[in-house]
């Protein structure tokens, strides 16, 4: 009969690697990557993409042990969360790329790609954006500002304004409505 076996440690493990200690990276390594692999590969489909993927998660939880917070919940679930973030970026970044496998019915000057008139003329009423900025609540236009000038994420603005994620995702919508009403 053998001993029972202790629970695998990961906020050690984390911690270990936040001092630099390259053996807690291997351990966790070989204790969950072939689960990050399964999360990752459910997400991506291609195999070698997934463990492209693993290996930039495993390379991300190195580097950003030192950033986690036992407080905002376990170690085992950070990694996944790394591990899914970097499986979702991919994604989103590969349906941007544009296939150029058969071009020969684009017209490769920058002429062609410009559209006949612009979607909104500026040049008609050129204060009518700020005008309609300047009806927004200040905290919901400071939002549009950060997503779309700053390029802050949701999250970063609801952290920076202290307020629910939920509702700077809420004040961003209705604000973006209330522009194209303004402006439209």
């Amino acid at each position: 009969m053998s001993a029972p076996q202790t629970p695998f440690d990961y906020e050690a493990a984390l911690l270990a690697c936040a001092r630099g200690e390259r053996r807690a990276l291997q351990r966790l390594y070989e204790q969950e990557s072939p689960r990050l692999l399964g999360v990752v590969q459910r997400i991506v489909i291609d195999r070698a993409r997934a463990e492209d993927i693993v290996h930039d998660a495993f390379i991300k939880i190195w580097s950003s042990a030192a950033s986690f917070d036992p407080s905002r919940g376990s170690a085992r679930g950070w990694m996944f969360t790394v591990a899914r973030h970097l499986a979702l970026n991919s994604v989103r970044n590969s349906a941007r790329e544009v296939s150029t496998d058969d071009d020969s019915h684009v017209q490769t000057t920058v002429e062609g790609w410009q559209e006949t008139h612009d979607a909104f003329d500026w040049r008609v009423n050129p204060g009518r954006i700020h005008t309609c900025l300047e009806q927004l609540e200040p905290v919901r236009r400071n939002c549009i500002f950060h997503a779309y000038v700053d390029g802050y994420s949701h999250q970063q603005i609801a952290q920076k304004l202290g307020a629910p994620l939920g509702t700077v995702k809420a004040w961003i919508k209705r604000s973006l409505a209330s522009l194209r009403e303004c402006i439209g």
